[in-house]
């Protein structure tokens, strides 16, 4: 399994209730698709580098996790359709 990396950024505009839900089902996702070790590191509210779908604040996670590429490939498709996610990164870390 390989060290993957994912930073992302979820509305503003949702209460902490809805951040954290969506956390733990992107969490869940990773789980469930053979990953493994998942560590969350939530950053909070910030202000984005430039407007974003109307946005200018977003909440910053970083979620670090072990697994196959079609793990990473799941998270970022849930990502891509989820209306809570603004922007996302995926990276896969070196040995």
């Amino acid at each position: 399994m390989k060290a993957y990396e994912v930073l992302y950024v979820i509305r503003p505009d949702l209460d902490d209730e809805a951040v954290a839900a969506t956390v733990d089902k992107l969490s869940e996702v990773v789980t469930n698709n053979g990953g493994a070790d998942v560590a969350i590191d939530k950053w909070g509210k910030r202000r984005l580098a430039y407007e974003v779908n109307d946005y200018r604040e977003g909440f910053y996670i970083l979620m670090n996790f072990n697994g196959e590429a079609r793990t990473a490939q799941e998270v970022e498709r849930i990502m891509k359709i989820s209306d809570a996610v603004v922007r996302f990164l995926t990276t896969k870390k070196e040995d």
